[in-house]
């Protein structure tokens, strides 16, 4: 049976390499383990359900210059073109694009300003009866407003009467109540959500207290520059956004089309550090794996090399090549153990300061589990080349020198 004794001693006389390693395995262990847990979450973020048909919905921004028109009446005919277009299901003005990371949003109360009541932050949409379907949301409850309901405004001297709202939005508002049929206030004008949206995320989806809640306003008020959100059949969006220009610009010419984008690059765009933040992180998880592994294979070969007449003296009393190569793999093991007792409590460490200073969701203890196992799994596969090497020294090296 293998001695532990002899090892550890053997360890103390050589304490340099042996605490850089265990130092090397902590650090590691607490990076990695923290990072994998933030990549996942990032991805989980990444790839969240929204509710929309990302890759067959594309906004554009319409710059009126021309003085000569009346906006209202201009996007009403614009909409009509817009749908009449081979490939185009629906299409609508709106203030505001879904995932982008720009809109409005505002708290929306139980009772009227100046009034004390409960208030929750959601974003809003203006758009007319056509949003719905344009967005491509699913109405869980109740039904969509009508064209009568849309508030076509100049100068904002009007508010809409009806709305509709998320289910998350109402289920903070009415918490175990049917939200259909509630009024809700918006400042001191009342809204009757006559529907109920299922899953819609809105323009900040790294707003986790507002990214569900959302509200549609009949309402349509245009100005110089405004924007259209357009839904198409599937894979037929592209064919549909190399016509828009023209066919904007045939309905009326002084004006300029802006941002032609699809939803899922808009989308991309508002993720991008996040993307860059979790590439980052891979990055950081394969140089410290790969640092790790090349410390333990170059000290088990400076052991090697440090006692190469030893292992042939132990040979020559006829040690097994097996003997040889479990004393370096327990050697190996207890610095991996005692680095991967410290890593654990760093990254335990580590987490709670992320979690209090970044917003950083708690580091789930499977994480910190896993990455010790694959810590530990990795110093093994690490030792075992420099391990079977020094299993094969000839036993004549320990009469060489006597």
């Amino acid at each position: 049976m293998l001695e532990i004794k002899p090892i550890f001693n053997a360890l103390l006389r050589s304490k340099v390499g042996a605490v850089l390693l265990l130092i090397q395995i902590a650090i590691t262990t607490a990076i990695v383990s923290n990072a994998a847990f933030i990549i996942k979450d990032r991805l989980d973020y990444l790839n969240q359900p929204t509710g929309y048909e990302e890759e067959n919905i594309f906004k554009f921004n319409v710059m009126t210059f021309g003085t000569d028109v009346d906006l209202i009446q201009q996007v009403d005919l614009d909409e009509q073109m817009l749908r009449a277009m081979p490939g185009v299901v629906d299409a609508v003005q709106i203030s505001a694009v879904p995932l982008s990371g720009g809109g409005s949003s505002t708290g929306f109360r139980l009772k009227p300003v100046p009034e004390k009541s409960k208030s929750v932050n959601a974003s809003y949409f203006e758009t007319d009866e056509h949003g719905l379907n344009t967005l491509g949301v699913n109405l869980i409850a109740g039904r969509n407003f009508t064209e009568d309901e849309v508030v076509l405004n100049r100068d904002y001297s009007k508010f809409p009467k009806v709305a509709l709202a998320t289910k998350a939005l109402m289920d903070e508002l009415y918490p175990g109540e049917d939200g259909l049929g509630k009024v809700i206030y918006m400042g001191d004008q009342p809204l009757t959500i006559v529907g109920i949206i299922g899953m819609m995320k809105g323009p900040w989806l790294k707003l986790e207290n507002r990214k569900d809640k959302s509200v549609l306003l009949p309402t349509v008020s245009p100005g110089k520059l405004h924007q259209f959100l357009v839904r198409t059949e599937p894979e037929r969006r592209a064919e549909v956004m190399k016509q828009i220009e023209s066919a904007m610009h045939s309905n009326y010419a002084k004006r300029v089309i802006q941002d032609l984008t699809g939803l899922d690059v808009k989308k991309a765009d508002y993720v991008a550090e996040d993307r860059l933040m979790m590439r980052m992180l891979v990055i950081l998880i394969s140089v410290l794996v790969l640092v790790t592994a090349l410390g333990i294979f170059g000290l088990t070969l400076f052991n090697i090399n440090k006692r190469t007449k030893q292992i042939g003296t132990r040979r020559a009393l006829g040690a097994r090549k097996s003997a040889i190569i479990s004393y370096f793999v327990v050697e190996n093991s207890l610095i991996c153990i005692a680095g991967l007792v410290l890593g654990v409590c760093g990254a335990v460490l580590l987490g709670q300061q992320l979690m209090a200073h970044y917003s950083v969701p708690a580091l789930s203890n499977w994480y910190v589990a896993i990455t010790a196992v694959a810590v530990f799994v990795m110093s093994l596969l690490a030792v075992i080349g420099p391990a079977r090497r020094a299993a094969n020294i000839d036993p004549s090296i320990a009469t060489r020198t006597i």
